[in-house]
């Protein structure tokens, strides 16, 4: 009997001829995934995008062969909608797909050893509001990569929260010198004083910080080339009406403002549900929904 993973595969690649899709991203959750797709000694290096846990160890001469390109994905579980988008978002992050490509993906449930699902996406098309995805200005910012290092801590926080409590928190990147003027300490800023070589987002224990930092009132404002100036910071800019952000509360209305008034993005981490939600020029353009069953609460 044919494994289902090999037929899901099969009728992908086929689905893809049928619309035309440039590109067929394959999720693998685990490393037995992983040793499957190696054994199955599949040649589509042409279309076929391997999506797989950033902490997952692979060996780069063994996949080589079997795919177009591999993406790194955070580690921590998602929706099956959060990690399709979050792929996307380092698709066009490495030049592998544009923000209006057509797209096959094949995924089951994030953690298990198990395909069931193909879906296609164009690109170019509105999401629901559900599950919004209109990134296209992201995609061209200046702090694009700044953005999905921050995104990854997000997700971190909204999955895990901190010390077994929910948080919640804003993050803003980028246009730092206008985000400050528009902005006042909330409390003392716990980033001051330190050389700027020391508050660089890609120091593990910066990240490590900012998690805990989080846990104030307050948002944290980083440079568009990833360096944070402010922790515990009072956002000034207004917000947005809540008719336009129905159902968020003030933390999503005063991201939604800096973002309105300046050119920096903000994200931010629901305290009560761990989505992440990124906003830019006032509107809310993408979300990512961390699965939270491994939280403490």
């Amino acid at each position: 009997m044919t494994d289902q993973k090999d037929i899901i595969i099969e009728n992908a690649i086929r689905i893809a001829e049928q619309t035309d899709s440039g590109s067929i991203f394959v999720f693998l959750a685990s490393q037995s995934e992983y040793r499957w797709w190696l054994r199955s000694g599949r040649t589509y290096s042409g279309q076929i995008i391997l999506v797989l846990p950033s902490d997952l160890k692979i060996s780069e001469s063994g996949i080589r062969k079997s795919c177009r390109a591999v993406i790194r994905s955070w580690s921590g579980n998602q929706s099956r909608f959060s990690r399709i988008k979050y792929a996307f978002l380092h698709g066009v992050m490495q030049g592998l797909i544009t923000s209006g490509s057509r797209v096959v993906c094949v995924l089951g449930p994030s953690g298990k050893n198990h395909l069931d699902t193909i879906t296609v996406h164009d690109l170019s098309l509105s999401w629901s509001e559900d599950y919004p995805f209109d990134v296209k200005g992201l995609i061209n910012n200046r702090a694009f990569h700044t953005i999905m290092a921050v995104a990854d801590i997000a997700l971190d926080i909204g999955a895990l929260g901190r010390e077994g409590k929910s948080v919640g928190t804003v993050f803003v990147i980028g246009d730092h010198v206008n985000v400050m003027k528009l902005s006042h300490q909330a409390v003392f800023n716990p980033f001051r004083g330190y050389a700027r070589r020391e508050r660089k987002i890609s120091r593990p224990e910066v990240v490590e910080s900012m998690k805990e930092l989080a846990k104030l009132d307050g948002a944290i404002i980083i440079s568009g080339d990833g360096y944070v100036e402010a922790a515990g910071r009072h956002l000034d800019a207004g917000g947005a009406s809540a008719k336009t952000l129905r159902g968020l509360g003030a933390r999503h209305r005063a991201a939604a403002g800096i973002s309105r008034r300046t050119e920096a993005v903000a994200i931010v981490v629901s305290e009560s549900t761990g989505k992440v939600t990124i906003f830019s020029n006032g509107c809310m353009i993408a979300a990512l929904e961390p699965l939270i069953s491994r939280r403490l609460v």
